[in-house]
């Protein structure tokens, strides 16, 4: 009788691979199916300690074959963004064909801080940002680098206006080499902002807001004031930065004017286009959009309008040799010898050294489902966006923040009896008594001093009658 095999052996055997394979997909296709049908919760919502009892860390020291089993409760107990009655935060409900790409980008595992980690990888990533910066319109030699989310994104940018505007050598001499510098920045921008030029040592004065009008968009004729404000606290004013879909209501700000004020007092132009970049696919609402051609840098997140898993999101430069300047240094164990402006050694431009091969689902998906999805997908959803705004305007009994710019949709449910002081309360205690029950996934978010509902019509399966239901389910919750 043959000894039985390692554990180790087995945990690389082909066949045993190929069998946990198609289990896990047969597991996942069965999940779509009933997520699509709209069967079960959206989230099947239960408290941090209840999920910390279910999942204990008792490993077991020999294998249990257990593999279905967990999986199955994974799937079972996580958010379920495939439902169409998911209409929460920014984040997609992902191609499956992109989620294969990841399971073939963690299988081969190439790390992509040099060509040789990457080779295939790093050639697609290096002609889907051309393809993104050539959607937006910006010149031929525009480039730059994948990396993990907007945060990161809107940071490699901004480090690298830095290099471009502050006048000295901040890198090498730190922030105090020179005088305390600061980004103008609408005053509904995204934390990871403030965040980024906190973590770059320019402390709470780094960002200088810009007040934004009534429908949350950056006011252009405020920077000239902004930008006088920052002077006289002595700071060294380098870039202005606007939103392309804000995160609040996916507002648009004005990115021509802004442009124009950027080339008239030589400040970078960079474009938090996290969420709205993708609107240039969408040939009904890229106007939008006019003017981000101008941008010297721009972030776009793939994992949300593009329908992919995040995260991947694109730092794009006007001019391509920007972007080595956000991370200028060296790695002589690395690169010893070699161009460290070479565009195939990405880690010289990323936060990342180690990498996951981000651009092959996005290049993949490009590639076999061609470019029209992503267009048709894009102009669908902001099209059931105005649909729902009507349909809350005619009402009676719900509250439209504001005219939606994209596919995020703030509102608040007014129905009769309700005092206008309690109405915030009220909205709260709806959103919880929805996401408990499972039957819709929706946020809050405060606008001018109030409390609204929040959803972003991000996954494409969702339509007018599921939006109804929202309505309806909020009105019995009421």
């Amino acid at each position: 009788m043959a000894p039985p095999r390692p554990p180790l052996a087995t945990a690389y055997d082909a066949e045993h691979f190929r069998q946990l394979g198609h289990q896990l997909v047969d597991q996942l296709a069965d999940h779509l199916a009933r997520a699509t049908r709209r069967e079960g919760p959206v989230l099947p919502w239960a408290p941090p300690e209840v999920h910390i009892a279910n999942f204990p860390a008792d490993f077991p020291e020999e294998p249990t074959g257990d593999v279905p089993a967990l999986l199955a409760r994974v799937v079972e107990g996580s958010h379920h963004l495939h439902h169409p009655h998911y209409v929460g935060h920014q984040v997609s409900a992902p191609l499956p064909l992109a989620a294969l790409c990841d399971f073939v980008s963690s299988f081969l595992n190439n790390g992509m801080a040099v060509y040789d980690m990457g080779p295939i990888v790093t050639a697609m990533e290096h002609n889907v940002l051309g393809w993104m910066a050539g959607t937006l319109g910006m010149p031929k030699g525009a480039r730059g680098v994948l990396t993990s989310g907007g945060s990161a994104g809107n940071l490699t940018a901004l480090l690298a206006a830095r290099q471009a505007k502050a006048g000295f050598d901040a890198w090498n001499g730190g922030a105090t080499a020179g005088p305390p510098l600061t980004v103008l920045v609408p005053e509904t921008a995204h934390y990871c902002l403030a965040r980024a030029t906190r973590v770059m040592g320019w402390g709470s004065g780094g960002v200088t807001p810009v007040p934004v009008d009534a429908h949350y968009r950056l006011r252009p004729e405020a920077l000239e004031d902004a930008l006088a404000t920052a002077r006289r606290a002595g700071r060294h004013p380098i870039a202005v930065v606007a939103s392309a879909g804000s995160t609040a209501t996916g507002a648009f700000d004005p990115l021509e004017a802004v442009a124009d004020f950027c080339a008239k007092h030589g400040l970078w132009f960079h474009v938090d286009g996290a969420h709205g970049a993708s609107t240039a696919l969408s040939p009904r609402y890229r106007h939008r959009v006019k003017g981000i051609e101008r941008a010297d840098s721009v972030v776009w997140d793939a994992h949300k309008m593009m329908m992919m898993p995040a995260l991947i999101t694109a730092v794009l430069f006007r001019e391509g040799q920007r972007s080595f300047d956000a991370f200028a240094q060296e790695a002589s164990y690395l690169f010893t010898g070699q161009d460290t402006r070479s565009w195939h050694d990405v880690a010289m431009r990323t936060l990342e050294c180690t990498k996951e091969m981000m651009a092959l689902k996005l290049y993949t998906c490009l590639k076999v489902l061609g470019t029209r999805i992503f267009a048709d997908a894009v102009t669908a959803s902001f099209d059931l966006a105005r649909r729902f705004a009507e349909r809350l305007e005619t009402a009676g009994d719900f509250e439209l923040a504001v005219s939606p710019d994209c596919n995020i949709v703030c509102f608040r449910h007014t129905p009769e009896g309700v005092p206008p002081g309690e109405l915030d309360a009220l909205q709260v205690r709806l959103r919880e008594s929805l996401v408990r029950g499972g039957d819709f996934y929706l946020v809050q978010t405060m606008l001018g001093g109030k409390v609204w509902l929040r959803t972003t019509l991000i996954n494409p399966l969702t339509t007018d009658e599921d939006l109804e239901t929202l309505l309806e389910s909020l009105r019995r919750a009421a």
